[in-house]
């Protein structure tokens, strides 16, 4: 069985691998780090991503999603710290995992994780702009608008040989994505990549190109380099946020391959393989990781049908870095440009903003937010903004207070309907109204129902308060009916409760004041068609 794996997956894993190699060295610059910590990460995240995971094709490996937190954390912390976000991250996903807390993570609504992917794109591609001009030996700053400030500023020092290759290869990379896209362009071109480069230092074009190697020094192959072991509040405020981004991306990708292959994941496992594989990256030395949607894509194209393919990828990637990863020292930084603006337009998946623009402009504007936030100030305020905003902007929506409010005149039966106040007006010549409360009535929308009949609804005789389609209510609630049924009987009117859900019903017993009294005068019914004939009204329309 394990050969005939092997054999059906052979293909996929190694191609997959000769396009981890450059993305993971590219995506490892882009993140603030060394080539070689991208590599390290590659293999052993993905390894024990895919022999612990749930999923059969996800390639688990460093990605644009998490480069952004990741270089920001550098800035202020230094390269050394990297390893441990990646044990910190991957021991918070294993105790979202015990706890099961990824049924929470509804609260992260899609409109903040495009958003932030959307300012992510942003800065791996603006932060590519000095290599893609030639700019080298600029300032530093700890803001990412701060350095692109500082780049425009010394635009006219560009190099234009640089730019033109920058061009010339991106263009490259799109044109393979439209017309061979199941090739990606990187496999082919980051080759002749390395060959410009090692002519380039050695004077054999009148060309001079910074280099992977001039910049990062030695790129010989390591398994294992040792982690520098620390604490601080600011590596845990980064590990809560990469786990949270880790997870989402890792469920994401592997909800697109089942959907791609009719399959089904293993939702546990997977939270229990990504955690394993942060926690084993940065105890190798490497850094956070999550499921990469080009990379698992690019798996199932090719055929993967089993994990044994991710392994695959992982060991290929191991070998192939041994003999070949010192010659990626050539590769000019203006092509690790190219690569990586690439990258990053391919993260930006812009349906998903057309939709949010058609269906809800707010949760645009708040993705629109994110993506800025992320952009000048940094990622992880720009995500914890997000789902700020995304929860008040629901907790506002459900103080409202869903509702129904029907009325009703007694000598015709005659009646008039408004659903959630948007409905046309009731006319006040009805006398009965029928007051139907929806959904849960609990603390954070009973103001909302308390405050509709204090402002009004006073010309009826009769308001039959239906409970119907309550099936939650708590102690605020309760307090909610006793506070609307006060104010009813001091204005005089008749107040009278139909067709509470039996869920709820005990709870009333014990909890609404002058509810014996209520029952004991007939005023509570078991179906509000039963209330409106006790009134003298045979509703022509079923309440």
């Amino acid at each position: 069985m394990l050969t005939e794996n092997i054999k059906r997956n052979l293909k996929s894993g190694l191609t997959v691998s000769l396009i981890s190699i450059p993305l993971s060295v590219s995506l490892a610059v882009a993140s603030g780090v060394t080539p070689l910590i991208g590599i390290v990460t590659a293999i052993w995240a993905g390894l024990v991503a895919a022999a612990f995971g749930g999923s059969n094709f996800n390639i688990v490996g460093p990605t644009g999603a998490l480069s952004g937190i990741i270089a920001t954390f550098v800035f202020a912390q230094g390269i050394g710290s990297v390893p441990m976000l990646a044990i910190v991250a991957g021991i918070v996903i294993l105790a979202a995992y015990f706890l099961r807390l990824e049924r929470y993570l509804i609260l992260v609504p899609s409109s903040v994780i495009h958003g932030f992917t959307l300012g992510v794109a942003f800065i791996i591609g603006l932060n590519e702009f000095n290599f893609a001009l030639g700019l080298h030996g600029l300032p530093s700053h700890e803001k990412f608008s701060e350095n692109l400030l500082e780049s425009f500023r010394h635009i006219p020092d560009i190099s234009f040989p640089a730019f033109a290759i920058f061009l010339v290869f991106l263009a490259g990379l799109i044109a393979f994505k439209k017309f061979v896209p199941k090739l990606p362009g990187a496999i082919f071109l980051a080759p002749i990549g390395i060959a410009l480069g090692y002519l380039s230092q050695a004077h054999s074009i009148p060309i001079s190109l910074e280099t992977l190697g001039m910049k990062y020094g030695d790129m010989n192959f390591q398994l294992f380099t040792m982690p520098h072991f620390f604490y601080s509040a600011a590596l845990l405020k980064a590990s809560l946020v990469i786990a949270l981004i880790a997870i989402l991306e890792t469920m994401l990708s592997a909800k697109i391959a089942d959907g791609m292959t009719k399959t089904k994941h293993d939702e546990r496992k997977e939270m229990l393989g990504l955690g394993l594989a942060n926690v084993i990256s940065g105890l190798f030395g490497g850094m956070p990781a999550t499921a990469a949607l080009a990379r698992t894509s690019l798996n199932v194209k090719t055929g993967a049908d089993h994990k044994t393919s991710a392994i695959i990828n992982s060991v290929a990637v191991a070998i192939i870095s041994l003999f070949l990863l010192r010659y990626f020292q050539f590769i000019p930084m203006t092509v690790i440009a190219a690569i990586l603006v690439f990258v990053a337009v391919q993260m930006v998946e812009t349906e998903h903003f057309f939709r949010f623009y058609r269906f809800d402009k707010t949760i645009f504007w708040i993705s629109m937010v994110v993506a800025i936030v992320t952009v000048v100030e940094d990622p992880i305020t720009g995500i914890l903004l997000g789902v700020v905003l995304s929860l008040l902007v629901s907790i506002d929506k459900m103080t409202h207070g869903s509702f129904d409010m029907r009325a009703n005149r007694s000598d015709t039966g005659d009646t008039d309907g408004s659903k959630d106040g948007k409905g046309k007006e009731i006319e006040e010549s009805h006398d009965v109204l029928l007051y139907s409360f929806r959904g849960r009535l609990v603390y954070f929308n009973s103001r909302a129902h308390i405050s509709r009949f204090e402002s009004g609804l006073t010309q009826y005789k009769y308001i039959i308060l239906r409970l119907r389609e309550v099936f939650f209510i708590d102690l605020d609630g309760v307090e909610t009916l006793n506070e609307i049924i006060s104010v009813i009987e001091l204005r005089g009117q008749k107040v009278i409760l139909s067709s509470i859900d039996p869920n709820v019903l005990e709870t009333l017993k014990t909890g609404i004041k002058g509810y014996d009294r209520l029952e004991k005068d007939g005023l509570i019914f078991p179906k509000t068609e039963d209330a409106l004939k006790f009134l003298g009204i045979e509703p022509k329309e079923k309440p």
